[in-house]
């Protein structure tokens, strides 16, 4: 049955609706979205412009955490359910990180519920201010949105990202915007058109560097990304537990003294060789080391000029162009801490921006956005494809929601449609199901209208499915779509640490025990060792560190390093060294 049979019945029922609006949710709706569905010429949007240009509105905010605010709000003319965060810039307990699904790039795709539960009391790099940022303090996830546009089939994003400061996939060169960016100074930017000049022999004067101990320097090709003749590749540990490279090259394991940031030549990021493989392949990449892999001539020119124990360096440089990827400009990508590539770039300080001859943004849809101000950053989610709850907007609709009701001055789109979705505090609280299904319902009251789940729970019988659901894309308790990467607003916990066992003791298993990559479950765990194994306590500055709820000892077995659980461990009478 077709969703017009209803229309009368419908339009009967506009006036409750609009007085339902009023006392839905706490919140007071805020009017004056045009009702025309697409941008179709610069004139029309300029009367758009004029009739809902608005003072900025003072908002409901209700505080999640210290720093961190949130608000729906239940917008009318058309109707759309619109999410938002805001972080205080001001407050130094509080930053942005991304997530990766299941914790690496290469295994695939997760529910931005999942991502920020893997991440939640895991360890970080941020260091408040006026501290040196440090590995050892915590996350605390209290907010958490989907991120870039990616490969459906693998989940991998199609251009970059940065975690936790490790970039991690680099963004494309000359490919437009590379997206929202976050600093370990507290500034942010949108990133614009970006090269990595330097990453082949001929571009001396721009540099992508490994520099060795006798002062070499050798021209790496990429970050993350296969291995093939010729090339000299770095793996970082968002890559996967290992580097999955076979036995035709060499590879060379670094322990950083910290992430992987973009620090440009002369500079660099420093790190200690603590092992050498050649012809082995697949080396595992513990959670503060890079793998340098390189093969045919790139291996023997690495090889003549490391062995274990040189300190090496690592330099990176991101070059920055306006849209039209030929006007330099002066971006400083040096310490970024966490970005991710984005969509529409719709808000430049304060100019909207349009995008009149793509599809993509003059339909009315789901969106996600991160906006921003020099006092706030925001996450906006919108939901969409729901005629008579929540209808979506254009991108012009969404830079002029960030513009006239936020006060934000840029703001760039995300992925949206299916994969919109806002966790707080562990709870989905748009309604992802509809996102996803394209629902037209008959007339049924919103009070209470949340997550997938919820939203699910009150419907009445749907009329249309102009979608099928794929249930290998999206999760079947929250209705989350499977994405590939998200950004989180997270309050920073202290480091704390336990003082159990103490370097060189002698340990042993007291079950048969995980030998983790980094400190926390939510690294891999490559290898088991036995019970009653035993192992020595390697020095490590992060030795008894509490993460996801335990704490964590680096440990050696028969030559295998890698941490485990406090709780597993048993010290070793008089078992000194």
């Amino acid at each position: 049955m077709k969703p017009q049979v209803f229309f009368p019945f419908l339009l009967a029922a506009a006036g409750l609706t609009a007085l339902m609006l009023l006392f839905m949710n706490s919140t007071a709706p805020v009017a004056g979205w045009p009702a025309e569905a697409k941008s179709a010429s610069p004139e029309a949007v300029a009367d758009r412009a004029a009739i809902t240009a608005t003072a900025p509105v003072s908002l409901p905010w209700q505080a999640v955490a210290p720093g961190i605010d949130y608000v729906q709000l239940n917008l009318q003319n058309p109707v759309n359910n619109v999410y938002i965060a805001r972080m205080d810039r001001s407050v130094l307990s509080v930053t942005l990180d991304t997530s990766i699904a299941s914790g690496y790039l290469y295994s695939g795709k997760e529910s931005v519920s999942q991502m920020a539960a893997r991440y939640n009391q895991a360890i970080n790099y941020w260091g408040q201010a006026p501290l040196t940022p440090t590995w050892g303090s915590r996350n605390d996830v209290i907010v958490a949105i989907n991120g870039s546009y990616y490969d459906v089939p693998s989940g991998n994003p199609w251009s970059g990202m940065v975690q936790s400061g490790w970039y991690a996939k680099r963004f494309d060169d000359l490919g437009g915007s590379s997206g929202f960016a976050w600093k370990l100074d507290r500034s942010a930017f949108i990133g614009e058109c970006v090269d990595h000049p330097g990453d082949s022999d001929d571009q001396p004067d721009w540099k992508q560097l490994i520099t060795y101990t006798d002062g070499f320097s050798q021209t790496f090709q990429g970050i993350n990304i296969t291995r093939t003749n010729h090339t000299l590749i770095v793996f970082t540990p968002q890559y996967d537990a290992t580097t999955r490279t076979d036995k035709s090259g060499a590879e060379v394991l670094v322990e950083l003294s910290r992430p992987l940031l973009i620090i440009p030549w002369p500079r660099m990021v420093t790190g200690t060789v603590s092992a050498i493989y050649t012809a082995t392949g697949s080396t595992p990449i513990p959670f503060d080391s890079v793998v340098l892999s390189a093969k045919g001539p790139a291996k023997l020119t690495m090889l003549e000029h490391v062995q274990v124990g040189d300190v090496v360096g690592i330099s990176q440089e991101i070059k920055s162009y306006r849209f039209n990827c030929t006007s330099p400009m002066s971006l400083d990508w040096g310490k970024t801490y966490a970005s991710l590539s984005g969509g529409f770039y719709f808000l430049r300080n304060g100019i909207i921006r349009h995008f009149y001859d793509d599809q993509g943004a003059t339909m009315r849809a789901p969106r996600t956005a991160i906006v921003f101000d020099t006092n706030y950053i925001y996450f906006v989610v919108v939901d969409g494809r729901d005629n008579w709850h929540s209808q979506g907007m254009t991108i012009d609709e969404l830079a002029l929601f960030a513009r006239d009701t936020l006060s934000a001055t840029y703001g760039i789109s995300q992925d949206g449609g299916g994969s919109s979705t806002m966790v707080v505090n562990g709870e989905v609280k748009n309604n992802t199901y509809c996102n996803n299904a394209n629902c037209y319902y008959r007339f049924v009251p919103l009070v209470g209208r949340g997550s997938g789940a919820v939203a699910r729970a009150e419907m009445d019988e749907p009329l249309a499915q102009t979608q099928t659901i794929q249930s290998d894309q999206v999760d079947a308790v929250t209705a989350e779509r499977y994405v590939a990467n998200g950004m989180m607003m997270v309050i920073v916990e202290p480091k704390q640490a336990s003082t159990t066992f103490t370097p060189t003791q002698v340990v042993k298993t007291k079950s048969v025990v995980d030998l983790r990559l980094g400190p926390g479950s939510n690294y891999a765990a490559p290898w088991d060792i036995a019970k009653d194994t035993s192992g020595v306590i390697v020095p490590h500055a992060l030795n008894g560190v509490l993460a996801k709820g335990v704490y964590w000892w680096k440990v050696e077995f028969n030559g295998m390093q890698g941490w485990v659980l406090e709780s597993a461990l048993a010290p070793v009478l008089d078992g000194w060294r």
